[in-house]
C-alpha cells in the first residue's frame, strides 16, 4: 500500500455502509420487541437476551479483532465479521424460536464486533491529516444517524410488514446491503504487504480482558431482568480480572506483541479522549433509550411516531458531524468541548420543555431541542475519535480503537442500566408519572455529558499549560496513511 491510496474514499463508502448496518441494529431492535414477542410467543427473559446478547458479544470482541486487524490485515477481518453478520442476520428473521433468535443475535454481534475496529483501523491507514479529519467526520455522522434513526427504520418496517412478522424484516433488509459490501470490501481494500510476519494473539490477554468486561457487563445489561443487588458483587470481580490484565500485558510487553499497548495511555490526547468517549457515551446512547420508553409508555405513541420524533436529533448531528471534520484539524480539542456545551443546552431545554408542555403533543415542542443536543452531538463523536488517535501509529490503529470502542460500548451499558433505573424508580414512586420520570433520567444524562465537559477542559487547561514546549495542533505519526508499519 502507498501513502493517497487511489480507492480511499470508496474504501471509505463501503466502510461506512457496513458500519452503518452494524450500529442500527443496536437500536433497531428496540422497537420491534413487542412484534417479536407477538410472532414468537416469547418470554420477557428472551427478549431481554436479544437486546442484551448483540451488546455483550459485541463488547467482548472489539479488543482482539483489533488486534488481529493489526496484525493479519484489516481486509480478511473486516470481511470475516461482514460475512458472520450477514449469515446471522439472515438466520434471525427466519428463528423460529426465541432461542434460535437470541443464538442468532449472539453470532450477530461477534460478526459487528470483529468488524467495528477494521473501520478506523482503515481510516488512520489510508488518510492523514485533514483528510483524515474528514474521514472521522463521515463516520461519527453516521455513528450519530444510525443510532438515532434505529427507532424509526424499526417503527417503519413493523408498520409496512405487520405487527406479527414485520420483526423479521429489521433483519432480512441487513443481508442484500452485506452481501454487496463483501463484494465491493474484496476488490477494494488492500491486503496486508507481501511476506509480513504474522503476529499471534496473546492469549492469556484475551481471557483476562473477557472475563473483565463480561463481569462488568451482565449486571449492567440485564439489569432489569436479574433482580436482588447479588448481580453487583461482579463489579468488583471484573475491575480484579481487568487489573490482572494490565499486570499480564505489562510482564507479556516485554517478551512479545501485546493485545493492548498501554504505552498508548501516556500520550494525554489518548487517555483523556477515551475518558471523554466513555462518559459521552454514557449519556448519548441514553437519551434514545428514555425518550422513546416516555413516548410509547407513558403517552401511547407507536414505534414508527416514537422514531420519527428523533428525527431532528439525526439530522443536527449528521450536518454537524460532516461539517466537524473538516474543522477538527485546526480547531482541536476546544471544538469537542464546544459541542459539549451545545448538548447541554440542547438536554436542558429538553427537560424544560417537558416539564412545562407534557402530553400527546409534546414531540412539538422537543424537535429544536433535539435538534440542537444533535448539532453539538456531531461536534464531539468525530472530532475526539479524530483527535484520541492522532498519535496513534497506523499499525496500532485497530486495536487502539478498538479499545475506545470497548469503553464506549461499556459506557453505553452503564448510561442505559442508570438512566433506566432513575426512570422506573420515578414511574413507581409516583404511579405512573412517565414526565418526572424521564426528567429524572435526563439529569443523569446530563451529569454524564458535564463529566465529559470536564474531561475536555482538563485537557485543553493541560495543552494550554504545554503549549510553549509543544506547541499547537494535532500531532501526525510519522508513518503515513498507506503505512502497515
Amino acid at each position: 500500500m502507498t501513502e493517497g491510496h487511489p480507492n480511499r474514499w470508496k474504501i471509505l463508502a463501503v466502510s461506512l455502509v457496513a458500519t452503518f448496518m452494524t450500529l442500527l441494529d443496536v437500536s433497531i431492535v428496540n422497537v420491534a420487541l413487542p412484534s417479536i414477542r407477538q410472532g414468537l410467543d416469547a418470554p420477557e427473559s428472551g427478549l431481554q437476551w436479544v437486546v442484551s446478547g448483540y451488546a455483550l458479544m459485541f463488547g467482548l470482541v472489539l479488543v482482539p479483532a483489533g488486534r488481529l486487524g493489526d496484525a493479519r490485515g484489516r481486509r480478511v477481518m473486516f470481511m470475516w465479521g461482514l460475512a458472520l453478520f450477514t449469515l446471522a442476520s439472515m438466520a434471525a428473521g427466519a428463528a423460529q424460536s426465541i432461542g434460535w433468535l437470541v443464538a442468532a443475535r449472539l453470532v450477530q454481534g461477534v460478526g459487528s464486533g470483529v468488524m467495528q475496529p477494521q473501520v478506523a483501523g482503515l481510516i488512520q491507514q489510508l488518510f492523514r491529516g485533514a483528510e483524515r479529519g474528514r474521514a472521522f467526520g463521515a463516520l461519527g455522522t453516521v455513528v450519530g444517524v444510525a443510532t438515532a434513526v434505529g427507532p424509526l427504520a424499526g417503527g417503519a418496517l413493523i408498520a409496512l410488514a405487520g405487527p406479527e412478522h414485520g420483526w423479521r424484516w429489521v433483519f432480512y433488509v441487513n443481508v442484500p446491503v452485506g452481501l454487496a459490501g463483501l463484494v465491493l470490501a474484496w476488490r477494494l481494500i488492500p491486503g496486508p504487504p507481501p511476506g509480513r510476519r504474522k503476529e499471534s494473539l496473546d492469549p492469556v490477554g484475551v481471557l483476562l480482558l473477557a472475563a473483565g468486561i463480561v463481569s462488568l457487563l451482565l449486571p449492567l445489561t440485564l439489569e432489569r431482568q436479574w433482580q436482588g443487588s447479588g448481580k453487583w458483587l461482579l463489579v468488583p470481580v471484573a475491575l480484579a480480572f481487568l487489573a490482572l490484565f494490565v499486570l499480564w500485558e505489562l510482564h507479556h510487553a516485554r517478551r512479545a506483541e501485546p493485545l493492548v499497548d498501554l504505552n498508548l495511555y501516556r500520550f494525554r490526547s489518548y487517555s483523556l479522549g477515551v475518558a471523554i468517549a466513555v462518559l459521552y457515551f454514557s449519556g448519548f446512547t441514553s437519551i434514545f433509550f428514555v425518550f422513546t420508553l416516555y413516548l410509547q409508555i407513558g403517552l401511547g405513541y407507536s414505534a414508527l411516531a416514537a422514531g420519527v420524533s428523533i428525527i431532528p436529533f439525526a439530522i443536527g448531528s449528521g450536518i454537524s458531524a460532516a461539517l466537524s471534520g473538516r474543522v477538527v484539524t485546526r480547531v482541536g480539542r476546544r471544538l469537542v468541548a464546544a459541542g459539549l456545551v451545545v448538548v447541554l443546552a440542547g438536554l436542558a431545554a429538553l427537560y424544560t420543555v417537558v416539564a412545562l408542555a407534557s402530553g400527546p403533543g409534546v414531540t412539538w415542542w422537543t424537535a429544536l431541542p433535539l435538534l440542537v443536543a444533535g448539532l453539538g452531538s456531531g461536534m464531539v463523536i468525530s472530532p475526539n475519535q479524530t483527535l484520541t488517535l492522532s498519535q496513534v501509529p497506523p499499525r496500532e490503529g485497530g486495536s487502539a480503537a478498538a479499545t475506545m470502542q470497548t469503553g464506549q460500548r461499556l459506557g453505553a451499558a452503564l448510561g442505559i442500566a442508570t438512566s433506566g433505573a432513575m426512570l422506573f424508580a420515578a414511574v413507581a414512586g409516583t404511579r405512573g408519572d412517565w414526565a418526572l420520570g424521564f426528567r429524572h433520567a435526563l439529569t443523569v444524562v446530563c451529569a454524564f455529558v458535564l463529566a465529559a465537559l470536564l474531561a475536555a477542559l482538563t485537557d485543553l487547561a493541560l495543552t494550554r499549560r504545554a503549549a510553549p514546549r509543544e506547541g499547537a495542533g494535532i500531532h501526525t505519526p510519522a508513518a503515513g496513511p498507506g503505512s502497515d508499519r
